[in-house]
């Protein structure tokens, strides 16, 4: 088989014991084939029950603690994991299949859906109910701009969703624009002086605040935009490709209405 980078993946049969370091692809796997999963990230929250051995953060996992939990494939992400963690699982003969940084919500689903189906042969009536409908749900046609948002999701330093990100294209699919979807980097990193000068222009009329990865809260937030309207979305609705979006579509709208309206 063959990752979504273009790399071999040589397995003997569907994986019995499985690895996650990607929080959103660990949901997935867990509601979809729960019996294989048998190590995540410490940032893996979900299902809440969750009950595998931890191999430390996505970024910087404790190779080791991968290891000893003798998988038959660990589950990557291209933008969320390291190549060199990557290279030196695969150098110890531990199968890795790494899933792309999806820029749209079809893609990331087409990505999600293909490793589930040809990794663990979950196609036809088997495939996961959460992923029929989030393919369905999240198919319809974005409704006309609501308004143009700047989308903050760190601060000290700021750091803004920029172009071709899979949340960027959520919020596209939901009405709101994405002020620096046309910035050369995916993540930008502008003084908060330029943030204020788009909403003082009129260029951007809403802040997007999500709480995560960065805990954004009505008090932590809000003072750096003063009179500008601030919807609080719930991250992983937001930024997970996994079950969690069944259903998230009507959820985040709602989110977003509240202070598109205000």
């Amino acid at each position: 088989m063959i990752d979504d980078l273009g790399e071999p993946v040589t397995l003997a049969g569907p994986p019995t014991r499985v690895v996650s370091l990607v929080p959103s692809i660990t949901e997935a796997v867990a509601v979809s084939v729960p019996e294989v999963l048998v190590g995540a990230t410490d940032y893996c929250s979900h299902p809440p029950e969750l009950d595998v051995a931890r191999v430390g953060g996505s970024k910087y996992p404790t190779l080791d603690s991968v290891r000893a939990a003798t998988p038959d494939l660990v589950l990557a992400n291209a933008e969320e994991n390291r190549p060199e963690d990557v290279a030196a699982l695969r150098a110890d003969g531990i199968p890795v299949w790494v899933t792309e940084a999806a820029a749209t919500v079809p893609a990331a689903l087409t990505s999600i859906g293909r490793l589930l189906g040809e990794v663990f042969e979950l196609t036809g009536d088997r495939q996961p109910p959460w992923l029929v409908q989030a393919v369905a749900e999240w198919a319809e046609a974005a409704p006309p701009v609501l308004a143009t948002a700047i989308v903050p999701v760190w601060r000290r330093p700021w750091v803004l969703l920029g172009r071709d990100t899979f949340a960027g294209d959520v919020l596209r699919r939901l009405g709101v624009a994405n002020a620096y979807a046309e910035h050369a980097d995916r993540y930008p990193r502008p003084k908060l002086d330029e943030l204020r000068g788009l909403l003082d222009s009129g260029r951007a009329g809403l802040v997007v605040l999500p709480d995560e990865p960065y805990l954004f809260t009505p008090d932590d937030g809000p003072e750096s935009f003063p009179g500008t309207p601030c919807a609080f979305v719930t991250g992983r609705l937001l930024t997970w490709c996994g079950p969690s979006l069944a259903g998230a579509r009507q959820t985040l709208a709602d989110q977003l209405g509240q202070a598109v309206r205000a």
